[in-house]
Formats: structure tokens, C-alpha cells, sequence
């Protein structure tokens, strides 16, 4: 496990923001719930970045809890669109600079609009990829809507 210093930890050094980096194995096969479970964490602090594109053709991005699946309905109207799907996994990385399973809201080739699913809210702290996968940062969730200008509301199936 190499603990070397992600883009998004030198993105929150650069804007004093506090975090805490936590790095975890990456052998075998890898899920947000896996990652929770070897962070010694819940799965409601641990979560995930997911991109989405709209029927406009413009990409939204969605951070929730990597147990929880995005409602793209209500994730639609959160983003006052008509509808959403998820972004095809080979257009990740050109478009956000990020891997399937390393994609943080943090540090995307340009900021797009972000929503927090809002069970973040009422947590000190939550886990987001730092960027690469087998690194984590540990961010309290109104330093992260912040810092990318995110809004907080409830995208996920209950």
C-alpha cells in the first residue's frame, strides 16, 4: 500500500482544509462496502462519487453512501433536469481525470455541478475517494460541499 499524497490531498493542503488520508489494501475485488468494512468504518461515512449525464447532455456528479443506490428521478429534479443517467464507465476518465472506482468529487478536470446526498449532514466527518484506488480522505462534509461548491439533498432510495 503506497501512502503517497493524491492530487486531492494536495488540492486540501493548497485551501487549508482539514482531512485525515486513510489508505486501504487493493487486492481483490474492491466495492464501496468493502472499503468501509477494511476502513473499520459504517457504510453511512463511507461514500461514493458517481457521475452522471443528462438528458441536456450535461454531467452531474453525485457523492452518497456506498450502500445506497442514486434514485435518478429524484437526482434529476435535484439538478431541475428531466432526466439523468449514469455516465458510460469508458467516458470517466476522459471527462473527470478519474478511474472507475478512484473518482473523487474533489479535483475533477472542471468543477460540475455536485450534489451531497443529505445523510451526510447530520456526520462530523465522511470518507471520499482521495482520488486513487486504496487511498480514502476523511473530510468533514460542509468543508467538501465548499470546497466544490455542493449542495446537499436526498438522492438515494430509502
Amino acid at each position: 500500500m503506497s501512502e503517497e499524497k493524491t492530487n486531492v490531498m494536495r488540492i486540501l493542503d493548497q485551501k487549508k482544509i482539514q482531512y485525515v488520508a486513510h489508505y486501504y489494501d487493493t487486492k481483490g475485488s474492491i466495492d464501496g462496502v468493502s472499503v468501509a468494512n477494511m476502513l473499520g468504518q459504517e457504510t453511512a461515512r463511507v461514500f461514493k462519487t458517481l457521475v452522471t449525464i443528462s438528458s441536456s447532455m450535461k454531467n452531474y456528479v453525485f457523492v452518497i453512501p456506498v450502500d445506497k443506490e442514486l434514485n435518478l428521478k429524484v437526482a434529476a429534479k435535484a439538478v431541475n433536469e428531466k432526466s439523468i443517467a449514469m455516465l458510460k464507465q469508458v467516458n470517466l476518465l476522459p471527462l473527470t481525470g478519474y478511474i472507475h472506482g478512484g473518482c473523487s468529487p474533489i479535483g475533477m478536470k472542471k468543477l460540475f455541478t455536485t450534489v451531497i446526498d443529505s445523510s451526510a449532514q447530520d456526520k462530523t466527518t465522511i470518507y471520499i475517494s482521495a482520488g486513487k484506488i486504496g487511498a480514502q480522505v476523511e473530510i468533514s462534509p460542509k468543508d467538501l460541499s465548499n470546497l466544490v461548491r455542493a449542495k446537499f439533498a436526498n438522492v438515494t432510495y430509502d
